[in-house]
């Protein structure tokens, strides 16, 4: 696959706070990559620098091979969708046919259909929708403007889950249809996690995991039962936490079990169920760094 996203060494300070530091990566298109990571992680931070609305402190980000910052051309390729999405005083099917012009992939009848699929009236001032519409108003700008690299963070605000819905499922369509770069911010990990071929977390300003999603689904499981039986069959095993409240306790493990695992763990009359993406994610940004692991005594 083509690189089309690139930073090294990159670092973003603001004053005496440093949002982004030494982030190095590469994304490689077409392909769907979440960001993830705590509120004030350096996701939102990140995501300018790769639509040059910021420039770096140090290091080098490279978009579609060149300086996102540098070229009005290269910037019409990239489309940023915010949470706090900022719009000039117009109605919304004035902000629609704006972005049609800026865009130069736009595509007028996707934009008309997801303008039918929000309910949103073209005819309104956008200052007057409330906050679920303005969201749903920016997902169509950056699902019809069709920018090779498509950037959303956190798009969702005020939206229900039907809606959160309707914009995975449109999401993933329009990407089937026309492969391109899509980066997605969200802390709502579990909802998107299907649509992900890759995650990125950002932890404090590092790059704290960066894996195929497939690699990480499932790749811990949760055991609980009576605590001698949780203590035998985690013995010898890695593991990212265990905890024993009176008869019963439970341990993370840090693999997958095979049909032996899950043979042995019925005999010992213990519950086994795998981690959700989001799950191990908690466990990659946790303050203690439990996520690096230890091996119980063998």
């Amino acid at each position: 696959m083509t690189q089309t996203i690139s930073c090294h060494g990159v670092a973003r300070r603001y004053g005496s706070h440093l949002a982004v530091d030494q982030v190095s990566f590469e994304v490689h298109g077409p392909s769907v990559t979440g960001l993830l990571g705590r509120n004030g992680a350096g996701k939102t931070t990140l995501l300018r620098l790769l639509a040059g609305q910021e420039l770096p402190s140090a290091g080098q980000v490279r978009v579609l091979g060149g300086d996102p910052a540098g070229a009005d051309a290269l910037a019409r390729q990239i489309v940023l969708v915010r949470e706090d999405q900022a719009f000039p005083d117009f109605k919304v099917g004035d902000a629609l046919r704006a972005a049609g012009w800026s865009y130069p992939r736009w595509d007028h009848k996707l934009a008309d259909a997801l303008v039918s699929d929000f309910d949103l009236p073209s005819s309104r001032q956008v200052k007057k929708l409330s906050r679920g519409m303005r969201s749903a108003l920016g997902i169509v700008i950056g699902l019809a403007a069709q920018a090779p690299v498509t950037l959303f963070d956190e798009p969702y605000a005020g939206l229900d889950a039907t809606a959160r819905r309707l914009f995975y499922d449109r999401l993933l369509a329009d990407y089937t249809e026309h492969p391109r770069t899509v980066v997605v911010s969200t802390h709502l990990i579990d909802e998107i996690a299907d649509l992900l071929e890759r995650v990125l977390v950002i932890d404090r300003g590092h790059i704290a995991l960066d894996a195929p999603a497939d690699g990480l689904r499932g790749s811990a499981t949760a055991v609980s039962g009576p605590a001698p039986a949780v203590a035998v069959f985690v013995s010898g095993r890695t593991t990212w936490e265990h905890r024993t409240v009176g008869p019963l306790a439970s341990a993370t493990v840090a693999d997958m079990l095979d049909a032996t695992d899950q043979a042995r763990a019925r005999q010992l009359h213990l519950s086994v169920a795998p981690l959700s993406l989001q799950e191990v994610l908690v466990h990659a940004t946790r303050p203690d760094r439990a996520h690096q692991a230890e091996r119980v005594g063998s």
